[in-house]
């Protein structure tokens, strides 16, 4: 991990963040991403109908900003998280994917702090 991770005061405007396409399994992820040295900031919008097109070990904080969307682990185990709710998991504790019917707009921050030590 690197030393070098101070972030000075920034405001974020993600209107002018600009939108990059990942195709899942069925459906589409639209990110807007900041990247500082060891954290990941997006803003992500899964379409109606998406499902993600693997199983995740990354370590996340993902926050449900509008709508709702399906967390499964790979145990079979499957959350629901309406606007409001958020999970956190660390790096390689669960293999997770998200799936929505209706569409959801997520934050989701993600880093070196989620790494098992």
């Amino acid at each position: 991990m690197t030393k070098d991770c101070n972030i000075p005061f920034q405001v974020i405007e993600w209107d002018e963040v600009p939108k990059t396409e990942h195709k899942g399994e069925s459906g589409t992820a639209f990110w807007q991403t900041m990247q500082f040295s060891g954290l990941r900031i997006r803003i992500v919008e899964y379409s109606k109908g998406y499902l993600a097109d693997h199983w995740c070990r990354k370590g996340h904080i993902v926050h449900c900003l509008e709508g709702e969307f399906v967390s499964e682990l790979e145990n079979g185990e499957r959350f629901t998280l309406t606007q409001g709710m958020t999970y956190v998991v660390s790096d390689e504790l669960s293999s997770h994917r998200s799936s929505t019917q209706q569409g959801v707009k997520l934050m989701i921050i993600d880093g070196d702090f989620l790494q098992l030590k």
